[in-house]
């Protein structure tokens, strides 16, 4: 994939939500493949602008206003200076780091919808939505909660089923209740304006459909497919609220644009801000056709990168289409879903006080363990053992041992190779090729295999070293050794060249060490890119060695963090009494497991079929999120048999699963103590 047609790069990274910190799910999925991407194409000589901001309105953030008695702004306010300082201080190099709370953004943004508008493009539908007569307000989704049409958990929000993971309508809930007064709202008339996604499926056919099917990443394009064949529907662009961006039209009090309409918005008016603080023409990076326009994000922002926003983008008609969306899945934590609301997480700024001067570490075990095609794990076991075998122990050691000789024997001086010998030629030669290869890998969003092959070439500067063995033969052969540490000392400057994008603090240390200026990544792999006689400086180790005690501390950390969650949180409440007649009624057997697998499109949700020795039953179960349908089969387990049926995404379910579920979510099996037959009555 090449980029030499393109005179300019417009890189958008995720807009981090402004109520809380960023963990290391966001930087493993958004943050640190953008800042490599980023940093590759300056080396390259690109014209590129890295671009983000803070995502500031939208309904949690009033959520976590009226929970902390403070208004929006300032909760906005304390997380956006948080995380503005936590990417700087790791090294996220960003042009600009803006926010939608500020004056640039609200102006953009209803500029954008007032085009969008006055061209006719938006529809006007009245509706009837849930109002809080207590509160004098019309209820976004997430302030209402009520009974799962499809699990029947008590709790589900108005969006979707924390418990199955099935998207909601509030009108789907059982006995809904507003989290503002508690009461039960009612329903109430409301005009907003709609985004016909439907009447640009044909765009969208075409432009994601056949121009972008090799091209996008399979888990991308297969969600965008998935979309777009089970048809678009008209979408809300406006909401009733009173934070966010304010409706530019006449006798429209109390509404804002939708978040999901602002939000990406956010990138366009960061990059008028850009442009009006340095005197450049920022509309070039939208809206010329030869600008080249990346969105780094996340698999839960897909919809909206690749589908809604391109839709906004073409009905407006000045800007440039996204020329690839290379989204992340999701990364987890010690085996488990990160969960911000259950403190289960890796925070970027505890880890910048508690691991001073690792920001690289981060980054390379972040990158290497990326969810690139699927969810992956990060361990704590993982970064220790990246850090000490493979950054410490290849990399650190091979320019150490470089140097140290260099300095024993030449006086810090890189001495003249003479005669090549096989060996040495063949490293070169291979040297030569590092700068393309990686390069490829970085074009075609490949950022695992990339790192991989920086970490090829100090793996081939270690084996070339320890094979040459100078300090064996320094004694009766010098000029043979100069030979050996001028290549030596070459691979050592090529890698400060080309782990500028990947380990930028580790490169530019190194640099320093080499004596080196500012190189191009087309100097990467040169032969002499320390000339003869060259001075290098004093020795430092790039990496040291993380000890048992500092991961054992950090998994603790999290488990005592989860301790104390649960601690805090109410027990989960006892139901309303029974009468013995009614427990009597349910008919709970023994069973066993014969067969589990998911059931499709979502996150939560197992179709299992159940052995309770009469007959055989198919149930559906909300444990996807906890087990894999493989390791359940085989289990001895309760099943309440007289339940009545129940038809969830498809599937008549005739019975349930009998599990504990901890007061953190956690689930497990109620079994019985020992085997017993198929059918056996628990009562």
């Amino acid at each position: 994939m090449k980029t030499e047609h393109y005179k300019r790069h417009t890189v958008t990274a995720a807009l981090p939500y402004a109520n809380g910190p960023v963990h290391i799910g966001h930087l493993a999925g958004v943050y640190i493949p953008a800042d490599i991407y980023v940093r590759y194409l300056r080396l390259k000589g690109e014209d590129v602008l890295y671009i983000c901001g803070s995502d500031e309105h939208g309904v949690p953030i009033t959520i976590k206003a009226r929970q902390e008695n403070i208004t929006p702004q300032e909760v906005v306010d304390k997380y956006h200076k948080q995380i503005k300082e936590s990417f700087e201080r790791f090294g996220i190099s960003f042009d600009v780091y803006s926010r939608t709370s500020a004056k640039v953004h609200h102006e953009t943004a209803a500029e954008f919808f007032k085009t969008l508008y006055d061209k006719g493009v938006f529809t006007e539908k009245e509706t009837e939505q849930y109002y809080d007569e207590a509160n004098k307000q019309f209820l976004a989704d997430r302030y209402i909660t009520g009974v799962c049409p499809h699990c029947d958990y008590e709790k589900a929000f108005g969006d979707q089923c924390e418990n199955c993971g099935t998207s909601l309508s509030p009108t789907d809930l059982g006995n809904p209740r507003s989290m503002l007064s508690g009461n039960k709202p009612e329903m109430k008339k409301t005009k907003h304006w709609y985004l016909p996604l439907d009447q640009y499926e044909p765009m969208l056919r075409k432009w994601i459909l056949e121009s972008h099917k090799e091209d996008w990443k399979p888990n991308v394009y297969g969600q965008c497919k998935s979309w777009i064949d089970q048809g678009l529907q008209p979408r809300a662009v406006t909401r009733d609220l009173d934070w966010g961006v304010k409706l530019p039209l006449e006798n429209t009090e109390g509404k804002v644009l939708y978040v999901w309409f602002d939000a990406p918005i956010g990138y366009i008016s960061a990059t008028r801000e850009w442009g009006e603080a340095h005197g450049k023409d920022w509309e070039k990076y939208w809206k010329s056709s030869d600008s080249k326009l990346v969105h780094f994000i996340g698999k839960d922002n897909i919809v909206f990168h690749c589908i809604i926003f391109p839709v906004m983008l073409n009905a407006e008609g000045s800007y440039v289409m996204p020329d690839n969306v290379p989204a992340n899945e999701f990364l987890n934590l010690e085996v488990d879903k990160i969960s911000t609301s259950r403190n289960w997480a890796v925070w970027l700024h505890e880890y910048l006080e508690e691991f001073p001067g690792k920001e690289d570490v981060l980054r390379y075990v972040l990158t290497a363990a990326a969810p690139e095609t699927k969810d992956n794990d990060f361990t704590w076991k993982d970064f220790q053992a990246r850090n000490n075998n493979e950054l410490l122990a290849i990399f650190g050691n091979f320019v150490n041992r470089t140097l140290v000789l260099t300095h024993k024997y030449f006086d810090g001086r890189v001495p003249a190779a003479g005669e090549l010998s096989t060996a040495d030629k063949e490293a070169l030669e291979q040297l030569l090729a590092f700068p393309d290869t990686i390069g490829q890998s970085l074009e075609s969003y490949r950022f695992r295999e990339a790192l991989a092959g920086l970490m090829g070439l100090a793996r081939l500067g270690n084996r070339y070293l320890t094979e040459a063995e100078p300090w064996k033969i320094y004694k009766n052969d010098p000029e043979r050794v100069k030979t050996i540490l001028n290549v030596c000392l070459q691979i050592c400057a090529s890698l400060a060249v080309l782990s500028e994008p990947f380990l930028p603090h580790t490169a530019k240390r190194l640099c320093k060490m080499l004596n080196l200026g500012n190189l191009t990544w087309r100097d990467g792999g040169r032969p002499d890119l320390l000339p003869d006689n060259h001075s290098i400086n004093k020795v430092e180790l790039l990496f040291e060695k993380v000890e048992d005690l500092q991961v054992h501390e950090q998994v603790n950390k999290l488990y005592q963090a989860r301790m104390d969650n649960q601690d805090e949180s109410e027990m989960i409440e006892l139901k309303e009494t029974v009468t013995f007649e009614d427990f009597a009624k349910m008919d709970i057997r023994t069973g066993t497991i014969l067969s589990a697998e998911r059931v499709p499109k979502t996150k939560k949700l197992l179709k299992v079929t159940v052995d309770i020795g009469l007959e055989e039953r198919t149930a559906v179960a909300g444990i996807a999120h906890v087990f894999q349908p493989d390791e359940i089969i085989g289990r001895s387990v309760l099943f309440m048999a007289n339940l009545k049926p129940k038809k969830i995404r498809g599937i008549e379910s005739h019975g349930m699963l009998l599990m504990g579920q901890t007061k953190d979510g956690e689930m497990t099996f109620v079994q019985p103590e020992k085997d017993i037959e198929n059918g056996s009555v628990v009562g």
